[in-house]
């Protein structure tokens, strides 16, 4: 029997454009209270805690709807898998701004978001695999996930710009049209599959593939990788200000340094995964990736100076970050053929598990005197480097290894 032909085709980064569209638009929806929490509360009348609720509800409603949103988009497929994200984060983006002076409506219509948020989120490493050679795709799966980072990092800085030039309501009405017309061009644009494979794509039944993920002692490994890893960012990303607060630092430069961490894991998830690609390797560069982010959180916990606690938190950003475009690719490689949305969905309900309990941990160990977080902060230093010990331990990827030594043969 003739081979199908394998051809990477021009419109699959028509694919990766709108699909990053779409992530970055759910992930600012996300953040665009963070930002301005004191003036949201006094905008509702509600309490700060409450307002940090309307971004909690994403980790929590992603525990509940993320194997769902697996079985729909390995089942289904990309199109409607994704096309349903994209309808609820531009339909409730909409009603966001509609109740924008009501907080229940807001927080119904966060609910309607988060829904949305894992149809999206775990549809990274199929858009990768499906439309991308094998060679590229650690860099779209990357760029993927740079979706993510662009998202949050628009909201951190654009959000106290319309708010202190406008208010609260004109902000959530222009997110909410920006989310829509971005749903439209997905539902427009996107297409289930290129005309000829692009690689092995071959793969088992949601079910059968949760089985056998748990069966794969390398997948258990990155599990684990990833339950204290993007545990660690959101659980720092949320107390940033109470981080630094201690230390003399203002809530402007707090915001600042949360972004520069989001901007570095922007520069990271850019240079890193086409690296991997490029040297068709990827442990060695997840082992890479967890060193440089201890210095970094190290830095975090402790610099005094305002210049040294920047350059830690883009340094903690751009190695931490940059792990997960390529740990979601190597989980697609060696759990082949477990369909890539079930492997990306698990290593992201993992990290919103440990999001929640490093959260609430972080505020549990705040020292009640000084309202210092430097233990917990030790702790999770404690566990990054764990980490590092463990990544030391796996396997490289077999799907790119036959990739190399085909790639060397036909040279």
């Amino acid at each position: 029997m003739d081979e199908v032909p394998v051809k990477a085709h021009g419109y699959r980064w028509v694919m990766l454009v709108v699909f990053m569209l779409v992530v970055a638009a759910n992930q600012l929806l996300w953040i665009s209270f963070a930002p301005i929490t004191g003036t949201a509360a006094s905008f509702y009348g509600v309490s700060d805690l409450a307002i940090g609720l309307l971004s909690m509800i994403f980790m929590i409603v992603f525990i509940i709807a993320s194997i769902p949103a697996s079985w729909v988009i390995d089942t289904y497929g990309i199109r409607i898998g994704v096309g349903i994200g994209a309808v609820l984060t531009g339909v409730f983006g909409l009603l966001r701004g509609a109740f924008a002076a009501d907080y229940t409506g807001v927080l119904i219509a966060q609910i309607g978001i988060a829904i949305g948020q894992p149809f999206v989120l775990n549809a990274v490493a199929k858009i990768a695999g499906r439309w991308f050679p094998i060679g590229e795709r650690a860099t779209a799966a990357g760029l993927g996930s740079l979706a993510i980072y662009a998202g949050i990092f628009t909201g951190l800085i654009l959000t106290p710009f319309i708010v202190t030039r406008s208010d609260i309501s004109t902000m959530l009405w222009a997110y909410g049209a920006g989310a829509a017309a971005i749903g439209v061009l997905f539902l427009a644009l996107a297409r289930e599959r290129p005309p000829s494979p692009v690689g092995p794509e071959g793969r088992s039944l949601v079910l059968d593939g949760l089985k056998r993920l748990f069966r794969q002692r390398e997948f258990i490994y990155l599990l684990i990788l990833f339950f204290i890893g993007l545990g660690v960012f959101n659980a720092v990303t949320t107390w940033i200000e109470e981080i630094v607060r201690p230390r003399g630092f203002s809530i402007g430069q707090a915001g600042v340094v949360g972004g520069l961490m989001v901007l570095g894991g922007i520069v990271g998830a850019i240079v890193i995964p086409p690296i991997s690609d490029r040297m068709r390797r990827r442990v060695p560069f997840i082992v890479l990736a967890l060193a440089g982010a201890i210095p970094g959180l190290i830095g975090v916990t402790f610099a005094a100076a305002y210049p040294l606690l920047l350059a830690s938190a883009f340094v903690l950003g751009a190695f931490l970050l940059s792990s997960g475009p390529l740990g979601f690719q190597y989980a697609a490689e060696i759990t082949y053929p477990v369909p890539e949305g079930t492997s990306n969905g698990m290593l992201l309900l993992a990290g919103q598990i440990s999001g929640i309990v490093f959260i609430i941990g972080m505020d549990a160990l705040k020292s009640s005197a000084s309202g210092s977080m430097t233990t917990s902060l030790l702790i999770l230093t404690f566990l990054m480097a764990a980490c590092l010990v463990l990544a030391t331990r796996l396997r490289e990827s077999s799907l790119i290894t036959e990739e190399d030594a085909s790639s060397r043969k036909d040279g």
